[in-house]
Parts: structure tokens; sequence; C-alpha cells
């Protein structure tokens, strides 16, 4: 009780970092979840350092605070200066109600969770980015797979739409999960492989033959003994040369611009494009959800851009009035 009420008088700024401990620890995040929780609440700690709340309790958190902070994101400007996105906005807010999850759960008082709103978001919002199969041809193309970086860019996109992996799922790939010599001989086929993926669940995700036949080119060119699969051959990274998650986001950028592309490609374009084939192509919403390692069916409904187009062809195929 004692050391509740002592922590109920820190700023809301130094529960923080024991925020952060308690989603690794105790809620079971990924690294990669806590990091992003740190960065989205790097902006709040700005907001309220730059409104002179540096010293703001937990108890004193208003829903008042919170409009003003939602007017500041919703003001704000991204790298390219372009205001922030709703759907950015959210994950903002959404960082700040798990922070007051937080102290419910340590018994210290503030504003509760259900207090913070998130922005009403409209069809264009919620819209993802997603390439056809002759733009993903026209991206897979743009390497030169002359030289050792461009073969391995190739067997990088090729993994990435064959598996529908997150780019921190791919980057965290090891040689030693795969049987080397049958995939350098082309004896494997479809290789199915269990990775660990968000929040620690792990999952099967899918090689096509022809990501393993990339993979495969690419492998034959390391005599290393590093164990990352994708790794960076400049020497100033770190002692296994792994290939970070931002290195495989601007190279994905950078060919999708050679590649003219109309949309600003991410590797999650990537597994927005992984997903819309598979829809495409006969695959159930239910399938879908287990290939992408979502938790609730809720989240793979945003490519309802498919099915809803289905669902009007089997209207008009099957219903349109017509003997």
């Amino acid at each position: 009780m004692k050391n509740n009420l002592k922590n109920s008088h820190l700023p809301i700024i130094k529960h923080i970092p024991d925020f952060l401990d308690y989603c690794e620890i105790e809620k079971g995040l990924s690294p990669v979840s806590v990091r992003n929780y740190h960065n989205f609440l790097k902006v709040f700690v700005e907001w309220l350092k730059n409104s002179g709340l540096d010293d703001l309790k937990p108890y004193e958190l208003k829903a008042d605070h919170i409009w003003d902070y939602r007017l500041y994101l919703s003001r704000k400007h991204d790298k390219k200066d372009n205001y922030l996105k709703k759907t950015t906005q959210s994950y903002y807010l959404i960082s700040i109600r798990n922070l007051l999850n937080y102290f419910a759960e340590k018994d210290l008082t503030s504003l509760p969770a259900e207090k913070i709103k998130l922005p009403k978001l409209t069809d264009k919002d919620k819209a993802i980015k997603f390439l056809n199969f002759q733009q993903i041809e026209k991206l897979l193309s743009r390497p030169d797979i002359s030289k050792l970086s461009g073969l391995r860019d190739r067997a990088i996109l090729e993994v990435l739409f064959s598996t529908g992996m997150r780019v921190s799922e791919l980057t965290s790939l090891n040689i030693n999960l795969f049987d080397r010599n049958n995939l350098l001989n082309g004896k494997l086929d479809n290789l199915e492989l269990s990775i660990s993926g968000k929040g620690g669940t792990s999952r099967t995700v899918y090689f096509s033959n022809r990501s393993l036949k990339w993979l495969a080119d690419y492998l034959k060119t390391r005599n290393d003994l590093l164990p990352p699969l994708f790794i960076n051959y400049q020497r100033n990274q770190n002692d296994e040369h792994r290939l970070t998650p931002r290195s495989i986001e601007n190279l994905v950028k950078r060919y999708a611009v050679m590649a003219g592309l109309p949309i600003d490609a991410t590797p999650h374009t990537l597994r927005h494009s992984y997903a819309t084939d598979l829809l495409e192509q006969g695959a159930d919403l239910r399938s879908v959800q287990e290939l992408l390692g979502h938790k609730n069916i809720v989240t793979t409904q945003i490519y309802t851009h498919v099915t809803n187009k289905k669902l009007k062809d089997v209207h008009r195929q099957y219903h349109s009035g017509e003997k």
C-alpha cells in the first residue's frame, strides 16, 4: 500500500519505463510491440512537456487533457509533412489506453481507459494499399540479380509475397531453420515453416516453389557462417550483419519507385497483397486469418474490399432475376 501511495505521486512520464517492462514481462508482448508502444508514448511525453505538464500525476489526468492531445495529433504532420492519418492517430491513443489500464492494474487512480475515444474512421480511412499481380511482378523484377545484394533483395521480395510474413518475422529468420542441402539441390517442395509471430504466438507459413528457387539462388552465394537468413553486406552493421526491418522497408520502397508503382509500397503492402491474392483466388476469410496469424477475424475483415466484390459477383451469377 505504501508503495502504491508513493507511486501515485510520481508524474505520468516517470511511470512509462515500468509500463514498458510490464508489457514485456507480464503481458508477454514482443520486443517489436513494446518498441512501438515506446515510440507512440514518446509523442505523448513530447506533448506533456510542450504543454508544461511534465509533472502531471496519473490522478490529475482529465478528459480535457486527452481532448487537447487529440487536437494536437489531428494537427501533427508526419515525416512527409502530411497530416497524421486517423488510423495513425488511433495507434497513439491506444497506447494511452493501455497505459491507463496499467494504472488500474497497479491500483493507481487515473482516468478510466474507456474515456479515450478513438477517431471515427471513414471507408477511405479503412482502405488498405495492395498491389495486383501484374504490379507485384513489376516489383519483383526490379532488383539487379547480377549483384549479390540484388539477388538477396529478389529473394526477400519473393519470400514476403509467398508467405505474407511481417517484416519483423522475416528479419528474425535464421539459416538453420532450413535444410540447406536439400534447398540448394532443389529437393524442397512447397516448404512449411513454423515461426513465432506477433505476441509470441506460433503459426505456419508456406513457401512457394518459386520463392524457394530464389532463396536457393541467394544461399548459393553465402559462404559465411553468419546465422541470419538475410544479411547486410556492409561492414558497419552488428556482428551478425542481420538486416533490420527498417532496411527492408527502405529497399521495398526503392524498388516500388523503380517499378513506377502508383502507391508508396512497404513490406506490409506485400502482406496486404498476399491476403488479397488469396481471397481473389477463392480462399475463405477464416483460412486467410490463420495464414496471417490474426487472433481475431475482425482484423482480417479489412479485406472486405475483396469479399464484398466476390459477393456481388455471386449475386449477379445466381440471383440476377434471369432464368
